[in-house]
């Protein structure tokens, strides 16, 4: 059993906090160009995406050693990296690739870890 500092758990429901709204932005369209033709709800998510990105920076070392196995921080905060500092170098397919196809997954394990 995982045992959560509060810190961490406040930066967990961040992160769940975000990925919904994610899901809330992009949850209308049907194709990445759609989506990325839509300014407001583009940019949305993608300050969406930094968020979480800020959020993992501040889970512990403990924590992240943890977890690990089960999730993949390093692609995740680079992926904050990439939308932070090459934002109209961001391809509009591999961020609707990952709302698709690998933020509900990570969106369960998070939620296990808070039970």
């Amino acid at each position: 059993m995982l045992k959560l500092s509060h810190k961490d758990f406040s930066c967990i429901l961040n992160i769940l906090e975000s990925i919904q709204k994610i899901f809330d932005y992009s949850g209308k369209f049907t194709n990445a160009d759609d989506f990325y033709n839509d300014t407001k709800s583009f940019d949305a998510t993608m300050m969406n995406f930094v968020i979480i990105g800020e959020m993992v920076e501040k889970l512990s070392p403990d924590f992240l050693a943890e977890t690990e196995n089960k999730i993949d921080w390093y692609k995740i905060k680079s992926f904050r990296n990439i939308v932070a500092h090459n934002y109209f170098g961001t391809d509009a397919e591999e961020v609707w690739q990952i709302i698709k196809y690998h933020l509900s997954e990570f969106k369960e394990i998070l939620e296990k870890l808070l039970e």
